[in-house]
């Protein structure tokens, strides 16, 4: 064994171990030499000490440092299911709010026709965009590239995407949802939870509409109306009917919002699962009004970290 290299490591890991592990702007996290500075941190000119640039914890792989803010715009990556905001309507685009660095963009030949159609777009199509998506609409999309510019193009061709409504809009941090490929789960009796690896979900009225004559799996739930593949099932994308939701159903969709922010505060990373296991667990210990108080936060954090 190499004596001198086992001392190096020793004195740079207790020179690390000495740096702290929070951080604000301007903090010195090592003037150890043998480190190398990464995002988020600085070194200032004729000197070997790395600052951090940022609010954070820093993070160590072999001799690189980097900062990892508490809190940071998404960061998408194909294959990504987001929730977004149509922000505007453009030529043959439209620009969506997905909480990233820059707007994420539709375009028109990225989307399904009404009824199912598959062929070119035209003219007319281009004249009726404001019939599938306008200013101030959710959706449920794929991010699909990116762009030389570092925005990133979404996609709803498959039918379990598109427009959403009968229900509530909630933005979390993004890094408290875990990256999965089922992002929708059905909740109880009356709730479909959407959740966006943007940190933007959907809390809507359940729906067990099924045109086939087959229900869909809980898994698919969340946005089940869309999942089936007739004509009518394809042209119910683009609608802004909503449904009349009784007040049982808001009740328990004002539950899923509740816990949503409630662990979202406490810090707590959610998927489906999770949601599940905390959902059940809030009808037992709490009523609606009560999920926001301290208390009861740290009741479901506690479920949450079980289930996980």
């Amino acid at each position: 064994m190499d004596l001198d290299a086992a001392d190096d490591k020793a004195n740079g890991d207790d020179a690390f171990a000495a740096a702290r592990s929070t951080t604000i702007p301007g903090d010195l996290i090592t003037d150890d030499p043998q480190f190398m500075r990464g995002h988020g941190t600085y070194i200032l000119d004729q000197s070997t000490q790395i600052k951090s640039s940022l609010i954070g914890t820093v993070s160590r792989v072999n001799k690189l440092l980097s900062i990892t803010p508490f809190k940071s715009r998404f960061l998408p990556e194909i294959g990504d299911l987001v929730v977004g905001v149509i922000k505007e309507v453009g030529l043959k685009r439209w620009k969506v709010d997905i909480g990233a660095r820059q707007d994420a963009i539709l375009q028109l030949a990225s989307i399904n026709l009404p009824g199912g159609i598959q062929r070119r777009k035209t003219g007319t199509d281009e004249l009726a965009m404001r019939s599938f998506f306008e200013e101030g609409d959710l959706l449920l999309a794929e991010v699909q590239n990116y762009f030389g510019d570092g925005s990133v193009s979404l996609h709803t061709r498959s039918l379990k995407y598109g427009k959403l409504r009968n229900g509530q809009f909630v933005r979390i941090a993004p890094q408290h949802v875990q990256r999965s490929k089922t992002s929708a789960v059905q909740l109880g009796q009356h709730v479909d939870l959407v959740l966006g690896s943007n940190g933007f979900c959907h809390v809507s009225l359940h729906s067990d509409t099924s045109l086939t004559g087959s229900a869909n799996t809980a898994a698919q739930s969340g946005y089940n109306a869309h999942n089936n593949t007739t004509q009518e099932a394809s042209e119910r994308i683009y609608s802004n009917i909503n449904a009349d939701i009784p007040a049982r159903a808001r009740e328990d969709i004002t539950r899923v919002r509740n816990i949503l922010q409630a662990l979202d505060m406490e810090g707590i990373r959610m998927d489906a699962a999770t949601m599940k296991r905390v959902y059940e667990a809030s009808q037992v210990i709490g009523d609606v009004w009560e999920i926001m108080s301290p208390d009861m936060r740290k009741r479901l954090a506690a479920e949450a970290a079980f289930s996980q």
